[in-house]
């Protein structure tokens, strides 16, 4: 056997079952024609990473703003609440005082075309120093300079017709005098002499006016062991009670219906204070409180015919008991008598017989 037929055995013996020379000389193109593999540019790798980053800037921009709408929500309703309480506070404050209620301000946001209406501008300094002295804030929530200026403007509107309260112990809108006229006269004026009267009530609020201030001076001056006491607490007490006891007083005088069997004695009681007189003005005290009226004791009606001395139970006015009028006028008159008991002491007597006990 040659070489070729040796071969052509190994070759014969080596190929599959059912499977030509020609398809297993075929099979090595066959397997070598499978598809190649795809490869990624690095230009679209880098397109997806700046897709990705855009997506997350703008989902991160999107949380921003949803979290900065909660945080002006909360401030907005924050800032409602605050100015709510503290109106609520002075509302109590008012109605303790017997002041009149805070007038509603028309809050309505104004149009743009309101500017005309703002009048000659205002420097940001001076405003907010006219708007303190306003007592409103300053500046309110997302408000610029011309929305500041238009709530000025309004605020102006608003208190131009209200009266002007002072800042003394008991606000009252009686235009306060100074020191020097507080002198009261020696005689009132006629019923019908409305600009006298009205000068007579501002010596009057202002001469009480005085006198808290200095007693709440003299109190805030103590020491603090002083003020902790059970003295010191009850000193203070007793200011306060006479300062909120007065205020009707004050009420009267600003309507100016105050009788004039009360104002007659009560001049004359500051009268005697102002001229250091003060068991003069404890005489005046006691006639203005108890009176002189003789008060009927035992039995004042028997039968059908009235007594021939029964008219002198009911005296006249400037004779009358008004500590027994009614709740209000005794507790003014006992705010008057601690005023002039803390007069004496603060205001000492030259002639020491004038001291009261």
């Amino acid at each position: 056997m040659d070489f070729a037929s040796l071969l052509s055995a190994q070759i014969a013996a080596s190929k599959p079952v059912g499977q030509s020379p020609s398809s297993a000389l075929a099979s090595p193109s066959t397997t070598s024609s499978s598809p190649k593999p795809t490869f990624v540019s690095e230009e679209q790798l880098r397109r997806e990473k700046l897709d990705k980053k855009r997506k997350l800037e703008e989902d991160e921009a999107q949380r921003d703003l949803v979290r900065q709408e909660k945080k002006r929500r909360l401030a907005e309703e924050s800032r409602i609440r605050i100015a709510e309480e503290e109106k609520a506070i002075e509302a109590a404050r008012r109605k303790r005082l017997g002041l009149p209620d805070l007038p509603i301000a028309n809050i309505d946001a104004d149009d743009d075309n309101d500017q005309g209406d703002l009048g000659e501008d205002i420097p940001e300094e001076d405003l907010e120093a006219k708007l303190r002295e306003l007592s409103e804030p300053v500046t309110l929530f997302g408000e610029d300079h011309v929305a500041k200026l238009k709530r000025y403007r309004r605020l102006l509107n608003i208190n131009k017709n209200q009266p002007v309260w002072s800042n003394g112990p008991i606000p009252t809108t009686i235009p306060l005098v100074e020191e020097v006229d507080m002198k009261v006269p020696d005689v009132l004026p006629a019923d019908k002499d409305k600009k006298g009267k009205d000068k007579l009530f501002g010596q009057l609020a202002s001469y009480f006016t005085m006198i808290f201030t200095e007693w709440q001076s003299a109190l805030s001056r103590r020491e603090g062991s002083v003020k902790t006491s059970t003295t010191g607490k009850a000193a203070y007490h007793n200011m306060i009670q006479a300062k909120d006891s007065m205020v009707p007083l004050f009420r009267k005088m600003e309507q100016g219906d105050l009788d004039k069997g009360i104002l007659e004695p009560v001049v004359e009681i500051v009268r005697y204070c102002q001229a250091r007189k003060y068991v003069s003005a404890n005489d005046a005290y006691l006639r203005l409180s108890i009176g002189k009226a003789a008060w009927p004791i035992g039995v004042t009606m028997v039968g059908i015919h009235e007594r021939s001395a029964r008219e002198k139970l009911h005296g006249n006015d400037k004779n009358a008991a008004h500590i027994m009028s009614d709740e209000t006028t005794r507790k003014y008159l006992q705010g008057i008598k601690r005023c002039l008991t803390f007069a004496q002491t603060r205001w000492p007597p030259d002639d020491q017989m004038q001291l009261m006990g």
